[in-house]
């Protein structure tokens, strides 16, 4: 077992968390969703989602069978929906190709939906004990430090680099300590911003923390200019629940209900469509929101109605009550803006 491997486990063992609700178990459903749900979201954020999601899917069976609306409802909040879309078409293909069973090898979960090389190695450590390394975004801090790894982690050369070095240190033994101190250590001392470097057990190995380098590694990606979009979204309330329709399941905000896009002419035939009656029309403060590859800016049309029948015409389209804002499976900017009228409605 090399230095560094023998390091991390004893650490793990010591200071590392053990009492996290998907920890000591062999459950490969409940690990799996946790990998899935810690993707780009804190531990503390997770915990509560965690416990109702099992609650209302507490197996691989109960998922397949849910309809996704309800998958994306028990979603809402943690972002990323692309990860529950994702979680609901691999709890049906468990079922259909392989009885509900996660296959044992990591090559073969990784070919399963939404599951990379990396939280196919944790799910096949944690539930059957394989020998595999894991490479996530704590894990490659860590090793860029420890080990003064040049470039940018998302460019295939360092990604190769890394997993390559990630594998030469898997120690024979120990496999869950050694995996979950590498998650534990990069999470709670080697974070991002201000590490705590006195208190790692890399401390006499890491090259960063030896050359004073620890905010420049791992290299950060480099920066490019977004291109924008405008869109305007039409906000059709009475004063205490809106019109939405849902995306279609493919897509930017796929199978998540939102405000529908227009302008004065689409309000009029909405409006008239879903038994209502446009009272006034004005532009209300939009706000701006950032994808990976292009920022939205979106405008608003505030269109005050009253509706004289409650009813909606065609499927994927619904009334949502203010008190629902926050339950309902709404992408982030929209959530935004229904709960800031919502305020100013009260």
């Amino acid at each position: 077992m090399s230095v560094f491997a023998k390091l991390m486990s004893e650490w793990q063992v010591q200071h590392g968390r053990h009492d996290l609700p998907w920890q000591n178990t062999r459950d490969a459903y409940r690990i799996w969703l946790s990998e899935i749900m810690l993707q780009q979201t804190q531990v503390a954020t997770v915990i509560p989602y965690y416990a109702r999601f099992l609650e209302r899917f507490p197996d691989v069976e109960a998922l397949a069978r849910a309809p996704l609306e309800s998958v994306l409802e028990n979603w809402a909040g943690l972002g990323y929906y692309a990860r529950a879309r994702n979680l609901h078409r691999c709890a049906q293909v468990l079922v259909a190709e392989h009885q509900g069973k996660f296959p044992e090898a990591a090559p073969a979960i990784a070919q399963l939906p939404g599951i990379g090389r990396s939280t196919a190695a944790a799910i096949a450590v944690f539930a059957f004990g394989q020998r595999e390394a894991i490479l996530d975004g704590n894990v490659r801090r860590v090793l860029a430090r420890c080990f003064g790894i040049e470039g940018f982690p998302g460019t295939a050369k360092t990604q190769q680099e890394m997993w390559q070095l990630a594998e030469t240190l898997l120690p024979e033994r120990h496999l869950e300590a050694y995996t979950q101190g590498l998650m534990d250590l990069g999470s709670s001392l080697c974070t991002r911003h201000k590490p705590f470097c006195a208190a790692c057990p890399m401390h006499d190995l890491c090259i960063a923390q030896q050359q004073g380098r620890q905010a420049e590694l791992p290299v950060a990606k480099p920066r490019k200019v977004l291109p924008e979009r405008e869109v305007t979204v039409l906000m059709l309330t009475d004063g205490r629940r809106v019109l939405l329709e849902r995306r279609p399941p493919v897509g930017i905000w796929g199978g998540l209900l939102t405000l529908p896009e227009g302008g004065v002419a689409e309000a009029r035939e909405l409006a008239r469509r879903y038994g209502c009656r446009l009272l006034s029309m004005q532009a209300m403060t939009g706000l701006r929101h950032s994808f990976s590859h292009f920022r939205l800016n979106i405008q608003v049309l505030l269109c005050a109605v009253e509706l004289e029948t409650l009813q909606v015409a065609e499927a994927g389209w619904q009334w949502l009550a203010y008190a629902e804002i926050k339950t309902a499976a709404l992408p982030t900017p929209i959530r935004k803006l229904l709960a800031k009228m919502a305020t100013n409605a009260n």
